[in-house]
C-alpha cells in the first residue's frame, strides 16, 4: 500500500485505517461511471443518489479518495466562485443577486450535509480576513476591490470593511492596515471530508474502485489496465489531473499550491493571534496566500506554487528548504513572533486552471460526458455546487443550478477555451509570475522610490489583465 498518510498533515491526522477499497478487475455496465475519489466526483454521486437512488454508479480511482487536492488543499470552503465577476457581468441586477445568494450559501449547504450524513470535518464558518499587511498599496487595493464589489450590487452584509481596530479584533498582525471580512467561508479538515463523502456515498450504494487509474476514456466507455466499464454518462473529476487523460489537458492547466503546517501553537500564542471561531486568512496580494487555525491549533499556510513545463504533474511534494522557507517568511512578516516555531508538515498539490480563469460545468448530453472543474484552487466549495449542478443537469432537472452563466447546459468539451500550445503557456506563465514576485519585493522594501513603486504595479496590473 502506498504511503497515503504521508500525503498532507490532513491525511496524517486521520484515526482510520488508509486501506485500499479493491480495484477494478472486472468489466462493468452503469448508469454513471465517475472518474476520480474527489469532491467533485463524490458530491456529483452523492446528489445523483439523493434525487435518483435507482441509478447505478461507479467511481474510477487512480489512488485513494483523498490522494488528490481533496486531501491536500488549505482547508478554505469559500462561497464563491473563480472569476464570478465577469461571469455575471452580463446579468441584471436581480439576476446578479439571486447569483450571488446561490454563492454564498455553499458553506451553509455543506453545513447541512455534514449534519445529515454525520461527517466530522471540524467545520467552522468563521469567515475570511483578506487583509492588507505588509505594505500601504496594498489597503489601496482592497479599498478598490470593495468598491468594486459594492458597484456589482453587494451591500456590507457581504464584505465588510475592518479598520486596523476592528481587524484585532479577530487577527492581530504586525503591521495592519485593514481588512476585507466576508462571512460566506467556513474552514475544515480537508482529509475528513474527502473520506467521509466516500464512506457515505459507498453507503447509498454508490461502488468505489481504488488503485485503478484510467487509461482511456470516450464516450460511453473506459478502460483501466485490467477492465473496461460501459455507460450512459463519463464523468471526469480529475480536475489538477485532467492532463493524464486527453483531451482534457488542452482545457485545465495544473499549477502546484504549497503548504505548511506548524507545530501545535499554545493558548497563549492564539492570545496573541486571534482567530478564536474559526477564521480563514489571506495577506491581499497577487502571489496568493491562505492561512487557517487547525482545530489542534497550529498554523496552517499556504502560497501558490507554479507551473511545470508541459503541463507535468508534480507528485513528490518532498518541498525544497527553499518552498518551506518562502512560507515561513511569509507568515513570519505576518507574525513575528513565530519566525522560528517549528514546522512539522510541509507538502503541496495540483489545482487546474482554466483558460479563461472561470469554473467550467458542463453537459454534454448527445455523448454522455458532464463535467465540472476548472476551479483554480477554490474548489473545495465550488466542487459542492458543481456535483449539485451535474446532478440536475445529468437528471434533466429545471432548477436554478442550471441556469447559471457558469453552466454549459448542452455543450461539449470542444466549446470550452483551449489553452496556447508549448512553450507559450510556460513562457507566459512564468513571465506573469515573475512580474508578481518583483511588485511584491518592490512594495514590501520601505525604502523603493515612488515611480519604482508605481512602475511595478502598472507591470504586475498589465501582465495580470493579459493573462485573463
Amino acid at each position: 500500500m502506498p504511503a497515503w498518510r504521508t500525503i498532507s498533515l490532513w491525511m496524517d491526522q486521520l484515526d482510520e485505517p488508509l486501506t485500499a477499497r479493491p480495484a477494478l478487475e472486472q468489466d462493468l455496465d452503469v448508469d454513471v461511471a465517475i472518474i476520480g475519489a474527489g469532491y467533485t466526483g463524490l458530491w456529483t454521486a452523492y446528489y445523483l443518489k439523493k434525487l435518483a437512488p435507482g441509478l447505478d454508479i461507479a467511481i474510477i480511482e487512480a489512488q485513494t479518495a483523498g490522494f488528490g487536492a481533496s486531501g491536500r488543499n488549505g482547508g478554505w470552503l469559500m462561497g464563491n466562485l473563480l472569476g464570478e465577476d465577469r461571469l455575471l457581468a452580463g446579468l441584471s441586477p436581480q439576476q446578479r443577486r439571486a447569483s450571488f445568494d446561490l454563492l454564498h450559501s455553499i458553506p451553509d449547504e455543506v453545513e447541512i450535509v455534514l449534519e445529515r450524513e454525520g461527517i466530522d470535518c471540524d467545520y467552522r464558518k468563521g469567515g475570511a480576513l483578506y487583509c492588507a499587511a505588509r505594505y500601504p498599496e496594498q489597503e489601496t487595493s482592497l479599498r478598490r476591490y470593495l468598491d468594486e464589489l459594492y458597484a456589482q450590487g453587494l451591500t456590507d452584509d457581504d464584505y465588510r470593511w475592518l479598520n486596523p481596530e476592528q481587524l484585532a479584533q479577530q487577527l492581530r498582525i504586525a503591521k495592519p492596515y485593514g481588512a476585507i471580512y466576508a462571512p460566506h467561508v467556513a474552514t475544515i479538515q480537508p482529509a475528513k471530508l474527502v473520506r467521509g463523502l466516500a464512506r457515505t456515498v459507498a453507503n447509498m450504494g454508490v461502488k468505489i474502485y481504488e488503485n485503478s487509474p484510467v487509461t482511456h476514456w470516450r464516450a460511453g466507455s473506459l478502460r483501466t489496465a485490467k477492465a473496461s466499464v460501459r455507460s450512459r454518462w463519463i464523468v471526469p473529476a480529475i480536475e489538477g489531473y485532467s492532463v493524464t487523460l486527453p483531451p482534457l489537458g488542452r482545457y485545465q492547466l495544473p499549477v502546484q499550491s504549497l503548504i505548511v503546517a506548524t507545530e501545535p501553537l499554545s493558548p497563549a500564542t492564539w492570545d496573541e493571534i486571534g482567530l478564536n471561531r474559526g477564521q480563514a486568512f489571506s495577506e491581499f496580494s497577487r502571489q496568493v496566500t491562505y492561512g487557517q487555525r487547525s482545530a489542534d491549533n497550529r498554523l496552517i499556510f499556504g502560497a501558490r506554487g507554479g507551473y511545470q513545463f508541459a503541463g507535468k504533474l508534480r507528485h513528490n511534494f518532498d518541498l525544497t528548504r527553499d518552498e518551506v522557507e518562502l512560507r515561513r517568511y511569509l507568515f513570519g512578516e505576518l507574525f513575528p513572533q513565530l519566525k522560528n516555531v517549528q514546522i512539522t508538515h510541509a507538502w503541496g498539490g495540483n489545482l487546474a486552471m482554466s483558460r479563461h480563469f472561470k469554473p467550467n460545468m458542463l453537459c454534454d448530453r448527445a455523448n454522455g460526458i458532464a463535467l465540472s472543474g476548472g476551479y483554480g484552487g477554490e474548489g473545495v466549495g465550488a466542487s459542492n455546487l458543481g456535483g449539485r449542478t451535474l446532478a440536475d443537469l445529468i437528471l434533466e432537472r429545471d432548477t436554478d443550478l442550471v441556469r447559471q452563466p457558469w453552466v454549459l447546459p448542452d455543450g461539449g468539451i470542444h466549446a470550452l477555451r483551449a489553452w496556447e500550445p508549448e512553450p507559450c503557456r510556460w513562457l507566459g506563465y512564468n513571465a506573469i509570475i515573475k512580474s508578481f514576485v518583483h511588485e511584491d519585493q518592490t512594495l514590501a522594501n520601505p525604502a523603493t522610490a515612488p515611480w519604482r513603486r508605481k512602475l511595478a504595479s502598472s507591470v504586475a496590473g498589465f501582465m495580470e489583465g493579459f493573462m485573463h
